[in-house]
């Protein structure tokens, strides 16, 4: 039985001394990171938290996102990563659906009329943990089946879902991780995607687990990425292609000493090839990993080893294999397992499976079955168990390593008076992997609106990254299945013609 406490005990057993996190200026060893993280747990409990309590955060990277995700589960209550992305009511509607008993942030919520009794900022959060003088070590009384975190996917009221993750799914997780790609007591992590994502997990635990040095990049920037890297010596990180792109383009303009990366692993949205060519040729040293998988999946599934060497390969379209610990399987709808090149639902088993959708019995019940979590995405395996994705079933868009809902973009597009017809979907773009478009059918009495008026509607209601950068207005209505349902493969078709890749 392991719980977020057992990396953070062998770390203060083996290397109490060692810098665990380096922010900026600061850092802390792994003693004054678990110092700092259990007087949190004591203060929050002094505060009136019980086990099971909900700590929001809402905050970029950093050693306080690093004490509140270690020590909120650790210490018996549940972390919940808020995207810093998402708009008000997206917020709001976590806050209210967790019922979270604290938010801690480093910005201006006043927007978000939260409700949350107990909002920390920095410096409320410094000094609760400097009002604890002794606090006892994380663990106690924790188990594996506690639930550890809410990791809400979606947005909007109608569709967002607070995910359940419980100890045993994350750690497992992060032994599935650390069995793909290992890393030491000699390794510097770059921590440069957003910790809200449960990808974070798995390498923050299993860092701390190996008593390797991690550094906290806020905001992304890839010159200050490159500098880091330079700087600390750093040999893994992990990103979403766009960052990968960025820091290419940065390196190969203005090339620092990079030498030390070994592992620049990727996910959450489509690369392209030349973006891999292109990063390797800007880190020729560093192995290229591409990692697959779902939130409901802690997150990961599959990964795919040295894709550099793969640019020419069939299998630079794929996801890999599944990752060690994982069982990948495509079956049928009536469940029954599909023969190699046949296309089919990907269905995903083992100890990394969530434990369900916070307070949706239904929705968990049509995704959870007999232990395995059916993804929505359609695919097939080759004769070696690569994974290759043929569409998206649960019809979403992942843009900069973000997912959007096509159903979220199309729900605000109705609300406004001149749409009589709508369909969101994802269309090729170079620098965020895919972009959200949008056709529209406009009622007869809003014949000439503009689709930037549109545009601009969305962005009064949703993140800005789900809201469509373009709008086609079209007069005829929509291509549809015989039972009335709007095809989009035909709209997006034209969209994704002699395109290298188009899913995954």
């Amino acid at each position: 039985m392991h719980t977020f406490a057992d990396p953070i005990h062998r770390a203060l057993q083996v290397a109490p001394d060692k810098v665990a996190v380096v922010d900026g200026k600061q850092s802390f060893t792994f003693a004054q990171l678990h110092n700092r993280s259990a007087r949190l747990v004591q203060g929050l409990r002094n505060l009136g938290l019980k086990d099971g309590d909900r700590v929001a955060i809402l905050a970029d990277n950093s050693h306080v996102y690093m004490e509140t995700y270690l020590g909120v589960p650790a210490g018996g209550l549940v972390v919940v990563p808020l995207n810093t992305r998402h708009a008000a009511p997206e917020l709001r509607y976590a806050l209210e659906d967790s019922g979270a008993k604290v938010l801690i942030t480093d910005r201006d919520v006043s927007q978000v009329d939260h409700g949350v009794p107990t909002e920390l900022n920095l410096a409320d959060y410094n000094a609760l943990i400097e009002s604890v003088a002794d606090a006892p070590p994380l663990g106690v009384g924790v188990t594996e089946n506690d639930l550890a975190g809410l990791f809400y996917t979606g947005g909007t009221t109608g569709k967002s879902k607070g995910v359940m993750l419980s100890h045993r799914n994350l750690i497992a997780n992060t032994f599935h991780w650390l069995m793909a790609v290992a890393h030491g007591p000699a390794d510097v992590e770059l921590v440069m995607a957003p910790m809200f994502h449960a990808a974070g997990s798995n390498g923050i635990l299993g860092a701390i687990w190996n008593t390797t040095k991690q550094i906290t990049l806020g905001a992304f920037d890839p010159q200050v990425a490159l500098e880091i890297i330079a700087e600390h010596g750093v040999t893994h990180t992990l990103g979403v292609p766009t960052m990968l792109s960025a820091m290419a383009e940065a390196q190969l303009v203005k090339p620092r000493s990079v030498g030390s990366l070994k592992v620049i692993s990727h996910g959450g949205s489509p690369i392209a090839t030349e973006v891999v060519r292109r990063t390797h040729k800007a880190f020729p040293e560093a192995e290229l990993v591409e990692v697959y998988g779902a939130t409901e999946l802690s997150p990961l599934t599959t990964v795919l080893r040295n894709e550099q060497n793969l640019t020419e390969s069939p299998r630079a379209r794929s996801c890999g294999q599944s990752i060690p610990g994982t069982d990948v399987q495509i079956l049928n709808e009536a469940g029954e397992l599909l023969p190699v090149g046949e296309v089919g639902e990907v269905v995903a088993r083992g100890p990394n499976v969530m434990q369900g959708y916070w307070n949706k019995p239904e929705q968990t019940e049509a995704v959870l079955k007999n232990g395995a979590y059916w993804t929505g995405d359609l695919g097939y395996l080759d004769d070696e168990g690569y994974l290759f994705l043929v569409d998206r079933s649960k019809d979403m868009i992942v843009t900069g390593g973000e997912n959007v809902y096509c159903t979220e973009v199309e729900e605000v597009l109705f609300q406004h008076p001149a749409v009589l017809e709508a369909a969101a979907f994802g269309v090729p773009d170079k620098q965020w992997g895919e972009a959200v478009h949008a056709v529209v059918v406009p009622r007869e009495t809003h014949n000439n609106v503009d689709p930037q008026e549109l545009i601009s509607y969305c962005k009064e209601h949703i993140a800005g990254y789900k809201v469509p950068k373009a709008i086609d207005i079209q007069q005829e209505p929509l291509p549809k299945s015989g039972p009335g349902k709007i095809l989009k493969r035909e709209l997006r078709a034209p969209f994704w013609e002699g395109v290298e890749r188009s899913v995954n």
